[in-house]
């Protein structure tokens, strides 16, 4: 059995519908160009707020992926 290495990035997702919503969007962007997406840690939430109102729901992401040969 070989070793396996992973590179980790951050992504920052947005939804005017939900965190759940802003991660799955990043995370399925990020697919369309990355291969073997392992895993998700959701690092920190925030909301955009405009004329006192949620405008924008932000998931900030650490995604990892595995190299490949």
């Amino acid at each position: 059995m070989s070793d396996s290495i992973y590179k980790i990035i951050d992504l920052v997702g947005s939804s005017p519908k939900s965190w759940e919503d802003a991660a799955t969007q990043a995370i399925e962007k990020a697919a369309g160009s990355l291969r073997d997406l392992r895993i998700a840690e959701v690092q920190k939430l925030d909301i955009k707020i405009e004329d006192g109102k949620p405008a924008q729901f932000r998931t900030n992401l650490r995604v990892s992926f595995k190299y490949q040969d």
